[in-house]
């Protein structure tokens, strides 16, 4: 059996990509909580529920966890991300947990995890979108802390 593959290669927009990333993180500011390693905020959307957790925190740089915690139906899989904020930059970007396994700029294709040829792009438009419905249709659940003596 041949392969067909494609003579022309993927070359990334850097500049809508960077675009991309800066957006999210003015819109990952918003969600996050106290930069505080441990902390966390639950969403919850509709009937699913997210929770967002400050997953180590750096001079330049913060590691956030965004994990499904309640899904709408037992048939769609929970979702996980793990997002570095870079605060030099301001930007942020989905990383892999495992630094082994990073997401590639690109790919070629056919691939033998067949990811798409602007996989990175792809995933971090995702979670433009996901940051940006939870600001505008998610419930953020706040702990008030009303013994503290100023009440």
């Amino acid at each position: 059996m041949s392969q067909v593959l494609s003579s022309k290669q993927y070359i990334q927009s850097l500049p809508r990509y960077i675009t991309l990333c800066e957006r999210n993180y003015l819109r990952a500011l918003k969600l996050l909580p106290e930069e505080v390693v441990g902390e966390s905020r639950v969403i919850d959307l509709a009937s699913a529920r997210y929770s967002l957790s400050v997953a180590g925190v750096s001079k330049y740089t913060t590691d956030i966890h965004i994990e499904q915690m309640a899904t709408v139906s037992a048939h769609l899989p929970h979702f996980s991300l793990s997002v570095r904020l870079y605060h030099d930059a301001k930007v942020a970007e989905v990383i892999h947990r495992d630094y082994h396994r990073r997401i590639k700029p690109s790919y070629g294709y056919p691939n033998p995890d067949m990811h798409q040829k602007d996989e990175k792009y792809q995933i971090n438009a995702f979670l433009a979108d996901w940051l940006m419905v939870c600001l505008e249709k998610g419930r953020v659940h706040l702990n008030w802390d009303v013994n503290n003596g100023l009440v």
